[in-house]
């Protein structure tokens, strides 16, 4: 099923008994980070949404961990397997239209679905807009419980929103998922790295400011380092200065929150992703006061600018690596208004060492994007990104190897291909290998490999967070083969057979078990 909103999601949540309603006070400062925290490592059937209604000095409840198991991710796309999804892609990467006249009716429904993908604008009312705050002296952003999450963290950060850009040169809209560090009442951070579209469109909007005129960037203090609160400016203006429109949607439907996430080409719209999703086409609106289109159900909505010669001290911020990362220099998101809905839910998320809420989106890439690498790489059978290495730290693939070297060009196709270019370590294992096996996986490498045969190494980008690297974003890179080795490959001992007990001995010590007394 399809959600409209995050309303109906919820509800979903609790007829399943996958949330909990929390009624005790909590402080978003570290209180509710480490009541989730706690949440995400216990025991599985402990691991539930929670809903927090009476946030300490806030009228707003916040929701948190709604994305945070399998189970919950099976709700909110709709289906038993995350699976499912990877085989809808896979039939529309196979859709051939056939020459006969029957054979094309038989595809009507299947284009009828594509149908159904692009967004559709509305002209109102929306939810989103059910109540409109444009004046700076009014609260926006005091509004929302944002979370402190980690006691050395810079400050209260919104680590849930839905980021909408636009390209300066094709008008093509882009949604990330980058946090914001809160400076205001009307003021945020906006913590892009330089392979964010988001990041790019910034890039080239600044590159066509400086070709007009002549620019440079202005640091800003933190802002307890200064009088002038960074939200600020005389009369509300921005000073004359060239920026960029960017608005940020808070707590919508699951599907487009996903697709906020995955790892999309810059010329796919995640709001045909998310139509894709839900099999229902996204809903937009028109802002106030900015030229940008936002989830009409979407519970709250930020409107504003990115100055384009302004920057401030963002961070430090723990991280979904289970360190800090270090606190920069950002642009600054400047709100013109906030929207929301007469009675908004904040939905926020933390992130840390895994298992977190945001390891299990992690997964959800992962088996949903397969069919696509496949595409890349036929003879790839199933791919692990285990929680352990964070999303770009590690992948795991199982292979059909059908030539000497194969396993080694694996490792190098991956490390060329899009998001996954960033990837540390690939280990590559034969088709009989269960890849989500983590003990079996580190069996097969220890046993099957010679490390300076079997290794491959290069120097290239990796994750920005990577704190490892001599310097942020690129350092190097290890893939290992853990095939079987073949004599092509240099191998001229004889490979040994692994030892498999017989299936007939299996089957007749089945039946005697329980006579044995074993459970």
């Amino acid at each position: 099923m399809s959600f409209k909103n995050l309303s109906e999601f919820i509800e979903e949540l609790e007829e399943n008994n996958e949330l909990i309603r929390i009624k005790e006070q909590v402080s978003s400062e570290l209180e509710i980070t480490e009541i989730t925290d706690r949440i995400s490592k216990g025991p599985i059937d402990q691991n539930k949404a929670l809903l927090f209604e009476n946030v300490e000095g806030y009228d707003i409840p916040l929701l948190i961990n709604s994305l945070g198991s399998y189970n919950r991710l099976n709700l909110a796309f709709g289906v038993t397997s995350l699976d499912e999804i990877g085989a809808r892609i896979s039939d529309l990467l196979n859709l051939k239209v056939p020459d006969n006249l029957l054979g094309k009716l038989s595809m009507v429904p299947k284009l009828a679905q594509v149908a159904t993908f692009p967004p559709k604008t509305i002209n109102g009312p929306a939810a989103c807009q059910e109540v409109v705050i444009t004046n700076p002296d009014e609260k926006m952003l005091d509004k929302l419980p944002i979370l402190k999450c980690w006691p050395s963290d810079g400050g209260p950060f919104i680590t849930l929103p839905l980021v909408f850009t636009k390209d300066p040169d094709t008008g093509i809209r882009n949604i990330g998922m980058y946090r914001l560090q809160k400076y205001s009442n009307n003021s945020t951070g906006f913590h892009v790295h330089w392979h964010h579209d988001a990041a790019e469109h910034y890039q080239k909007a600044r590159k066509e400011d400086q070709g007009n005129k002549e620019s440079s960037i202005k640091r800003r203090e933190e802002p307890e380092r200064h009088g002038t609160e960074i939200g600020q400016r005389p009369g509300g203006k921005f000073g004359g200065l060239r920026r960029i429109p960017v608005a940020v949607a808070i707590g919508c439907d699951p599907a487009l929150v996903y697709a906020a996430t995955a790892p999309l080409p810059s010329m796919i719209d995640e709001t045909i992703f998310a139509g894709f999703l839900r099999k229902k086409p996204v809903e937009l609106v028109k802002c106030k006061t900015i030229d940008m289109e936002v989830p009409a159900n979407a519970e709250i909505i930020l409107e504003g600018y990115v100055d384009l010669d302004e920057l401030a001290w963002e961070g430090p911020f723990g991280d979904h690596t289970g360190f800090y990362s270090l606190a920069g220099d950002f642009p600054v998101f400047r709100l013109t208004a906030m929207t929301h809905r007469k009675n908004p839910t904040y939905m926020t998320t933390i992130v840390g060492r895994p298992p977190q809420e945001d390891c299990y989106l992690g997964k959800a890439t992962e088996r949903i994007f397969l069919p696509l690498l496949k595409v890349i790489m036929p003879e790839v059978i199933d791919m692990n990104l285990p929680l352990e290495g964070v999303f770009h730290n590690c992948a795991i693939l199982k292979i059909h190897k059908r030539y000497p070297g194969h396993a080694k060009k694996i490792i190098s196709s991956v490390w060329g291909s899009g998001q996954m270019a960033f990837t540390k370590y690939v280990i590559v294992v034969d088709h009989d290998v269960n890849v989500h096996d983590l003990s079996e996986v580190a069996w097969r490498v220890f046993a099957n490999t010679d490390p300076v045969r079997d290794s491959l190494t290069t120097h290239g980008p990796l994750d920005i967070l990577d704190h490892a690297t001599t310097i942020p974003g690129i350092g190097g890179k290890l893939g290992i083969d853990a095939t079987v080795k073949w004599k092509g490959e240099g191998f001229e001992r004889n490979w040994p057979n692994e030892m498999i007990m017989s299936d007939d001995i299996k089957n007749r010590v089945n039946l005697k078990w329980a006579s044995l007394g074993f459970n």
